[in-house]
């Protein structure tokens, strides 16, 4: 999940107690003006042994996940909603790779208020056009452009937007897949209140799971949580696996953003795989 640059900005300050240089904090995701680039990068390295001198692939703590996205967004000048929109597409392709459209035709994305959620409603749209029949639970919408388009766009092409998160029984016979695209490395526990049902639907159905970069609930490096502790059996890892994906025992893992560009990879040695020909996913292996 990419952060908007206020987003970034608000956690890198949590992260360091320092001022980073961005002189307009509320910059709204959807507006055209980036934020001014930072004087310098967050350098704060985890005691994680995550150094990558040895050509492996690379997993990202929280702080590496944000320098690269202020990156993509300050001195490469990607837009949010074009990177959202490649994401999204690239989950929607993981998810055909390993759930079939005439196996798992019946899909409940359930999104939430941030990013997270917006690759979620793109990630139904291409669903959508790619033969499933999604459905949305959106249980609280991001009151900005961006996002209220975003649900637009899903509404003119027919997915149902439900009202009420399914209970266990209703959501086993109306669904055949359920792609979790509620939090990302920003989330902080406690879930919320309008938050807890879809929360607890993941942790107890017995339908497959497809998890949108990390696993709702998830630490961004720890991993589990004793509060969303559910396992999803697709995990699709955006730009780069985060350190929690170390900890991902489910059926399949995916990398997907097919974006990030050479010389941003080679300075943070994220040696990535190759993609295959014109793929927008590769599979990882565990």
């Amino acid at each position: 999940m990419l952060l908007t640059p206020w987003q970034m900005q608000h956690l890198l300050v949590k992260l360091t107690k320092l001022a980073c240089g961005i002189r307009n904090p509320a910059v709204s995701r959807h507006s055209s003006t980036l934020v001014r680039k930072p004087k310098q990068l967050l350098q704060r390295q985890f005691a994680c042994g995550n150094d990558n001198k040895d050509g492996m692939l690379k997993y990202l703590n929280q702080t590496e996940a944000i320098n690269v996205d202020l990156e993509l967004f300050n001195e490469y000048k990607f837009s949010v909603d074009q990177l959202m929109e490649l994401a999204g597409l690239s989950c929607a392709h993981a998810i055909i790779k390993c759930f079939p459209a005439d196996r798992y035709t019946r899909v409940l994305v359930c999104c939430g208020p941030g990013n997270n959620g917006g690759d979620g409603l793109v990630c139904a749209r291409h669903l959508a056009l790619l033969g499933y029949k999604p459905s949305i639970y959106y249980p609280k919408p991001t009151p900005k452009p961006l996002y209220e388009n975003l649900a637009h766009q899903c509404q003119r092409m027919d997915i149902c937007s439900l009202t009420e998160c399914p209970s266990i029984e209703s959501a086993g016979k109306d669904y055949e897949l359920i792609v979790d695209a509620l939090f990302g490395f920003s989330f902080k526990p406690p879930v919320r209140t309008d938050f807890v049902p879809v929360v607890e639907l993941l942790q107890q159905t017995k339908l497959p799971v497809a998890s949108v970069d990390i696993p709702s609930g998830w630490d961004v490096e720890r991993g589990k949580l004793n509060e969303c502790d559910f396992e999803p059996m697709l995990l699709i890892s955006l730009t780069a696996p985060k350190l929690c994906a170390k900890h991902f025992q489910g059926k399949h893992h995916y990398l997907g953003g097919r974006f990030v560009p050479p010389a941003l990879q080679r300075k943070y040695e994220l040696n990535l795989p190759e993609y295959p020909g014109s793929e927008l996913c590769v599979q990882l292996s565990n």
